[in-house]
């Protein structure tokens, strides 16, 4: 009896933690399509980048209203945005002087 109660409950909580982290793997998010311009970019474009929700993109936000960014290692300036963070989407920043002079 002991035996099917432990094998019960770890069955039981192999299925609690499939729930609680299914959520999770389900809001992993593909690549972005293009480099995101962090000084046009809107709300809708930062949350393309990995680990990057409302919140942070309107964070980012504020801050360039402030300061437009220079260079893209100037996003680890807003909150919430460390080394660990920027090393996950620097490949798909920009801070779009480039695109500038091509369309001039």
């Amino acid at each position: 009896m002991t035996l099917r109660r432990f094998v019960a409950t770890g069955l039981a909580l192999a299925m609690a933690a499939l729930l609680v982290s299914a959520p999770a793997i389900a809001a992993g998010k593909p690549a972005p399509a293009a480099k995101v311009n962090i000084n046009t970019a809107t709300v809708e474009q930062l949350t393309t980048l990995p680990g990057v929700g409302p919140r942070l993109a309107a964070r980012v936000i504020e801050y360039r209203q402030k300061t437009p960014f220079r260079s893209t290692q100037e996003l680890m300036n807003v909150k919430g945005i460390g080394e660990k963070n920027f090393a996950k989407i620097g490949a798909w920043l920009t801070v779009g002087e480039g695109s500038k002079a091509a369309s001039k």
